[in-house]
């Protein structure tokens, strides 16, 4: 396998998400590429060019010129590498959830030759690919690793939304099970990045810088979350305070919000898995999500303040919440705070609506039993949840029932003239 040469390569990438296809379209411009998923209506789309994640465009897709996409299995059996892109959520008890990981090996496992390569993507504890995985693909292959076959991990580090950091524009840090294999999968990956690679001395390492990545940015994020339940108790403007301290030239500028998507919202929670699994208690990273997880609640709460004190806090009093998506300006629900919030006023007996321009209104019912509105009205309260550019140019004005209507930013974001509070 050392000798491989590109008219050899055929890559089979499993999981056409957020990771997987820009994935499946960076490498089918070069290399022969199966972008397969479960998911047929997904792959569907993808065949006619649409994709609902607004990763990659109909141009992006059709300039793949070597990439095919499939839902049927036996359309991966001639591939030799084999990556990796499902996603690895956390269960109701904030534990790994790796049935679609362990499923994905199995699938490969079926198919998987002598001198096969498997490159795992997927965000994960240190050791998972090598404890979890493999065993998996021994097993249902009938073959040795690092005989047979081989793997290697390479986190994924795509941000949903952003159209600067894009895959290409992200150093990516690659690792492989003996050190051939790992010079492989680095020049396999640096045929495609444009910012070039990182190769890691093991595939325990690579999967490790993955789980702090996204622990230190949620650590940090907390930290200003709790500035902001510290500072509402003072009665003192969170941003305004962190405006004064960002001028001071090493100051991180770290805003307050909600915490949620695929990653931040999930990741430390694998970290912090294996940390207890190997008998240390992980205070720092807990303590961070801690914080984080109480924001909806939060959020909630002092909107129900901000209404009293205005004297509208009428039985059935309307509420508009702006943005149901994790973040800014992409469609991706994953994980979002804001339907917390959405529960939460509902059960206090508010008629609460939602609308996005982003999300996808079909996922939004289907996963949530929300119907997100087209037609905005008159409301008692509105809450920008999430900083989509298109709320700018709402006239926020036509969407008070009266002069006392409540407009709270959570993500300072609009003119602080027209707001009545920001988180």
């Amino acid at each position: 396998m050392n000798n491989i040469t590109k008219s050899d390569i055929s890559i089979a990438v499993i999981g056409l998400g957020y990771v997987g296809l820009p994935l499946a379209v960076e490498f089918g411009k070069k290399y022969k590429v199966i972008g397969f998923d479960t998911n047929a209506e997904r792959v569907s789309d993808l065949v006619n060019g649409i994709d609902q994640t607004l990763q990659t465009t109909e141009i992006e897709i059709k300039a793949a010129s070597h990439l095919h996409f499939s839902s049927e299995l036996s359309s991966i059996q001639h591939s030799n590498i084999y990556i990796v892109t499902v996603p690895t959520p956390v269960d109701a008890n904030k534990q790994p959830d790796l049935k679609l990981l362990l499923n994905a090996s199995a699938m490969i496992g079926k198919h998987l030759k002598n001198g096969d390569i498997v490159i795992y993507e997927s965000t994960v504890y240190p050791g998972c690919t090598e404890e979890d995985c493999v065993p998996i693909l021994e097993n249902e292959s009938g073959l040795k690793y690092n005989q047979d076959f081989y793997c290697g991990y390479s986190p994924e580090r795509i941000n949903p939304g952003d159209k600067v950091n894009t895959l290409t524009n992200i150093k990516k840090v690659t690792s492989g099970s003996t050190p051939g294999i790992a010079a492989i999968v680095d020049t396999l990956y640096a045929s495609i990045i444009k910012a070039g690679t990182h190769k890691a001395s093991s595939i325990k390492v690579a999967e490790a810088s993955k789980s702090i990545e996204n622990a230190q940015r949620d650590i940090n994020i907390s930290f200003v979350n709790e500035l902001a339940l510290i500072f509402d108790k003072m009665g003192i403007d969170t941003q305004e305070v962190l405006d004064a301290a960002a001028t001071k030239w090493n100051f991180l500028p770290f805003k307050p919000g909600l915490v949620g998507g695929h990653c931040i919202g999930v990741d430390p929670y694998y970290l912090a898995f294996k940390a207890k699994k190997l008998g240390h208690n992980p205070q720092v990273i807990l303590s961070g999500r801690e914080v984080n997880d109480q924001m909806s609640s939060f959020v909630t709460n002092k909107l129900v303040r901000l209404l009293d004190q205005n004297g509208v806090n009428k039985p059935g009093a309307r509420i508009l919440l702006l943005g149901v998506t994790f973040k800014e300006n992409c469609p991706d629900i994953r994980n979002s705070k804001v339907f917390e919030i959405y529960n939460q006023l509902t059960a206090m007996g508010y008629t609460v609506e939602a609308f996005d321009p982003f999300a996808n209104a079909k996922n939004v019912l289907s996963d949530h039993q929300i119907e997100l509105i087209t037609n905005l009205s008159h409301y008692d309260g509105i809450v920008l949840t999430v900083a989509h550019d298109f709320f700018k140019s709402l006239d926020y004005k036509s969407l008070m029932n009266s002069a006392n209507t409540v407009i709270y930013d959570t993500r300072s974001f609009l003119d602080k003239k027209i707001v009545t509070a920001r988180l």
